[in-house]
């Protein structure tokens, strides 16, 4: 097995992908910048743009510059151009907050960019006389309001034509980076687990404990997903309990000791993450890598193409079973396993939570916020983008956690970045109501924005359809299946937009509501967990094979820990036995039972119980409900 050193792979992170020059013009991309100041690196849409960019995440205060320098190939007058997207033009054709300017060898260019147009687009941000030689090239913020840069052109070619989307800049971007001609790294492992988060993580370490070389591959510079100190989301449902209760006992090697939603960062403890990975020596971590590409040979996956997110170099991995715990199920999509998305109609598998038509609604995204006191009265800019707050509507809050969930009524995958800038839109307009225009704000007066995520907090999109779909019927009657694997603990969770919500912004609703159906705690078929057309492809979090309502109970993240713990187990044995996923249900179900009742955590009772509650087992034994705070 060619597997590819660890302190490597880490050390790619602190590269610079070095401007590209083609005759007289010089192509940077902004994630490469060496000093990003106080702009902060987005991932999440790349698939999509086909290149991270860096965003301007000051909450309404300008942030420190973003520096790099780049090499000029010749003298002469550049022209200066941005790759840049207004990003508040969905909501209103006024020019938008994202202003920034750019600054070459000392100069700032006379342009500003950012705040115009309606989608991502070049923009011209000026002209300079440059020498031959090194000269710094900066991103000047203006607004501390997210403009944001996906890549510069300096040039003297005053008739250039830059495409501004599509396959033609895809194409451009590549041949400018070098991407095609470079010499691409290649990697084999034993298995090959994309996304960082919990479910992850737990596939990971389960696999690399059962004598598996394993790569896992993360799209963030921190661990743990939802979980983490980017997203802020507490550790939901419980663990150890159940047919197999030896599942779930590893989680307590990393989970936090406190709970809650949207508090501060060390709450999440991204540390104690980081050791439980690089702790494992069958475990090679793929830092700030986004998964880009599949090639597959029939029903099989061959390679995944990894992409770093600072200096675009790319790693090809290839293994014989691969792990999609990317939420999104982005593996399986591209491989082109069956995949639903919405929710399915009230008929369709009995479900009385179902609606009576199928419809395409999902659970939104949260952008959770939280503000401080000051010792003296504060300001913020005005901020007012297409969405108008009044006394009558605004959210007289001083934080905002789970409810504050967008996009329920849009795609979570193709238009995930609208989304998102929708969270962050109603976040600072109403912020900007309340201390500019409420008549009483005393409550508001001293405080301001402390920490606003600008990584959306997933709960839906696609799933992955395995040999078992999980229904509301298996979780209301309990029903028995021979290959139950994990436990689920929490309600029947559904988020839908809040309708009193509904009421002040009809069609653009902000915050979710929802109703807890409690559960008896309930043992999900192993089957969910692997793809019923792509033969070598597990997934586990919550792109498994369930339906919209069985969704509500299996989302939370100690319970995707354990599919990803069952799903490492389950790999190990067809390593052992030379089988697929399928045939270590058909074939081998009584060994990985075994393994599920000893679990892969570590032995001993030194380990703290991190839960949130401490569930008795007799909870198994009778007809009482759970109940959580969420």
């Amino acid at each position: 097995m060619k597997k590819l050193n660890k302190y490597i792979l880490t050390g790619f992170l602190t590269l610079a992908a070095k401007p590209w020059a083609s005759g007289t013009d010089v192509w940077v991309e902004a994630e490469s910048f060496a000093d990003k100041g106080g702009w902060v690196l987005d991932q999440q849409f790349m698939d999509l743009m086909g290149s991270p960019y860096i965003m301007a995440h000051g909450m309404g205060k300008p942030v420190d510059d973003a520096v790099t320098e780049v090499e000029v190939p010749e003298a002469g007058n550049y022209t200066v151009y941005v790759r840049t997207f207004n990003w508040t033009s969905p909501w209103t054709d006024a020019d938008g907050p994202g202003k920034f300017k750019v600054k070459v060898a000392g100069k700032t260019l006379s342009g500003t960019v950012g705040c115009t147009g309606d989608k991502w687009q070049w923009q011209r941000a000026g002209q300079v006389r440059l020498k031959a030689g090194k000269h710094k090239l900066a991103l000047h913020d203006l607004t501390g309001f997210n403009g944001r840069c996906d890549a510069i052109v300096l040039t003297t070619n005053p008739d250039i034509v830059l495409p501004d989307s599509g396959d033609e800049l895809l194409s451009l971007r590549r041949s400018s980076l070098g991407l095609d001609t470079a010499k691409v790294q290649q990697g084999e492992y034993d298995l090959v687990v994309v996304g960082g988060g919990i479910a992850g993580m737990c596939a990971a370490v389960s696999a690399a404990r059962g004598g598996m070389n394993v790569a896992l591959v993360n799209d963030r510079p921190v661990l743990g997903g939802n979980n983490s100190s980017e997203v802020r989301v507490h550790l939901g449902g419980h663990v150890e309990i159940g047919p197999n209760k030896g599942l779930g006992r590893m989680i307590r090697e990393f989970g936090h000791s406190r709970s809650g939603n949207a508090k501060p960062a060390y709450f999440y403890e991204d540390a104690k993450k980081d050791s439980f990975i690089l702790a494992e020596p069958g475990v090679t971590l793929f830092p700030c890598f986004r998964a880009m590409s599949v090639t597959t040979d029939g029903n099989r996956i061959k390679t995944v193409t990894i992409q770093n997110i600072e200096n675009n170099s790319e790693v090809v991995l290839s293994a014989p079973l691969f792990s999609d715990c990317t939420g999104d199920g982005t593996i399986g999509y591209l491989a082109g396993a069956d995949y639903t998305m919405g929710r399915e109609s009230r008929s369709e598998f009995n479900e009385p939570l179902a609606p009576e038509v199928a419809d395409s609604l999902t659970m939104g995204a949260s952008v959770q916020w939280y503000t401080r006191e000051e010792p003296k009265a504060t300001r913020f800019p005005e901020f007012s983008y297409g969405v108008e707050f009044n006394k009558d509507n605004c959210e007289r809050v001083t934080m905002g956690e789970w409810k504050w969930e967008t996009g329920m009524n849009r795609d979570q995958v193709t238009e995930a970045e609208t989304v998102r800038d929708y969270g962050l839109m109603v976040i600072f307009s109403n912020w900007s109501y309340l201390k500019n225009h409420l008549e009483d704000n005393a409550r508001f007066r001293n405080r301001s924005l402390d920490w606003v995520a600008y990584i959306a907090g997933k709960r839906e999109s696609r799933r992955l359809l395995g040999d078992y779909i999980l229904k509301q019927d298996d979780v209301d009657k309990n029903v028995f299946h021979e290959d139950a694997s994990f436990t689920a603990t929490w309600s029947l969770d559904l988020h839908f937009p809040d309708p009193e919500n509904s009421k002040k912004f009809p069609g653009s609703e902000f915050k979710a509501a929802t109703k807890h159906v409690f559960i008896h705690p309930y043992a999900v078929p192993y089957r969910c967990l692997y793809s019923r057309n792509i033969e070598n492809l597990f997934m586990a979090g919550r792109n498994i094979s369930v339906t919209h309502v069985a969704l509500g109970t299996v989302r939370v993240m100690r319970t995707t820990g354990m599919m990803g713990e069952v799903v490492g187990m389950a790999a190990s044995l067809c390593k052992k036995h030379d089988a697929s996923p399928r045939e270590v249900y058909r074939s081998h179900l009584p060994e990985l039972v075994a393994m599920m009742k000893a679990g892969a955590g570590r032995p001993g009772d030194e380990l703290p119980d991190n839960q949130n509650f401490n569930l008795a087992n007799e909870l198994l034994e009778t007809p009482r409900m759970l109940k959580d705070d969420k």
